[in-house]
């Protein structure tokens, strides 16, 4: 494994996500996923759909991350324009992919057979690969390091699963919690200085609140076993130096 830190970008589309009518599941999903390959999701845009837009975000994050993920809008309807804005980011054409053709009408041979809406899902910028989909026949696609997935959580999973282990990334992401009923305000200067004598690691404070008390958990990342326990150490030291109780693996 690398010690370079591998980046991705998350580009989600949807009108309907950015109406509330239908939530995002993929970013979590998404990010997990990433994690275990080693590699981080460093930024998420929601965008509409308007193929400028698209275009925009896509440039955009596509060369300032080793990997760039969209979700959404390849479907069979006219709103579905994720394969024709990735084409003009890139300069291509719109082709008909003959195996993803092929595996269309394959899959809708007992369900009325191909028509032109299903056909729309064959097509993919020219030059592009196909990611299996085993959930319901029309394949994602990548091109360079560009990958285009469905927007149905379940249906990106399965495509996921079949991109594990294709992906060169670095060391996966470790993380430890340690929570407890500690103001987060009380600790943040304890909270900055382990950070800052543990150069490897990040500390996230996620304060919550329940029957009318304030509480935190405090999730220590790291890509070195290590160092991530001497952090934790140091933290689980401080805290009990300053009086809070605390519980390893968060409240």
């Amino acid at each position: 494994m690398s010690e370079k830190i591998y980046t991705a970008g998350l580009v989600v589309i949807g009108d309907e996500i950015l109406s509330g009518r239908t939530h995002d599941k993929n970013i979590a999903q998404v990010a997990s996923w990433l994690q275990v390959q080693g590699i981080r999701l460093d930024e998420v845009r929601v965008v509409a759909d308007v193929q400028e837009r698209i275009v925009e975000a896509v440039n955009a994050m596509r060369e300032r991350n080793d990997y760039l993920f969209t979700t959404g809008g390849i479907g069979p309807t006219h709103d579905d324009i994720t394969v024709d804005a990735i084409a003009a980011a890139l300069g291509v054409s719109v082709v008909i992919h003959p195996e993803a053709r092929a595996i269309l009408e394959r899959y809708y041979a007992d369900k009325g057979g191909i028509n032109e809406g299903r056909l729309r899902m064959a097509r993919v910028p020219e030059g592009a690969e196909l990611i299996p989909n085993k959930k319901s026949g029309a394949p994602g696609i990548q091109i360079g390091n560009i990958y285009l997935m469905a927007g149905v959580p379940h249906i990106t999973a399965g495509m996921l699963d079949a991109l594990t282990g294709t992906l060169e990334g670095g060391a996966p992401l470790l993380s430890e919690t340690i929570g407890g009923w500690i103001p987060e305000s009380e600790v943040s200067d304890l909270l900055r200085e382990t950070e800052q004598a543990h150069e490897n690691c990040q500390i996230g404070s996620y304060p919550f609140f329940r029957d009318g008390k304030v509480g935190s958990n405090f999730v220590i990342r790291s890509t070195d076993a290590d160092d991530l326990q001497s952090c934790v150490d140091t933290l689980c030291d401080g805290l009990g130096t300053s009086g809070f109780d605390f519980t390893p693996g968060g409240i």
